[in-house]
């Protein structure tokens, strides 16, 4: 079980981190003409930037801390953040009738619950 954590930490931190990087450094005109992206063209600039780096943050969140051994319980506490960012992006992409992002939101969601439950019980790096 350790191990299909590990996995689904750095994938989901893949996930995290391909999109933080994209949304920090993109120009927002640019993600907003992608497919999916359309809601960039709605939000600000500074949110968009803010909800990059907030990616990237939980990239390193769920695999760095532990790998490091640096305050390990980020790593659940983090896979419960993305939890909610994800709450968000799949209202967003609801709202917006793109009904394949809200599901694709719903899997990472998914793998941050199994990465939480997995963390914070039988596999806690405290325990």
């Amino acid at each position: 079980m350790n191990l299909a954590l590990w996995i689904a930490a750095g994938l989901l931190a893949a996930v995290a981190l391909t999109g933080g990087i994209t949304k920090t450094f993109a120009p927002r005109e640019k993600l907003a003409a992608v497919h999916g992206g359309g809601w960039t063209g709605e939000a600000g600039t500074a949110f968009v930037k803010t909800l990059g780096v907030l990616e990237i943050l939980a990239a390193a969140g769920l695999v760095l801390t532990a790998a490091l051994g640096i305050a390990p319980v980020l790593v659940p506490v983090t896979a419960v953040c993305w939890i909610l960012l994800m709450i968000g992006a799949m209202i967003t992409h609801g709202r917006r009738g793109e009904f394949a992002f809200a599901a694709l939101n719903l899997v990472y969601l998914a793998v941050a619950v199994f990465i939480a439950w997995g963390r914070f019980g039988p596999e806690s790096f405290t325990g």
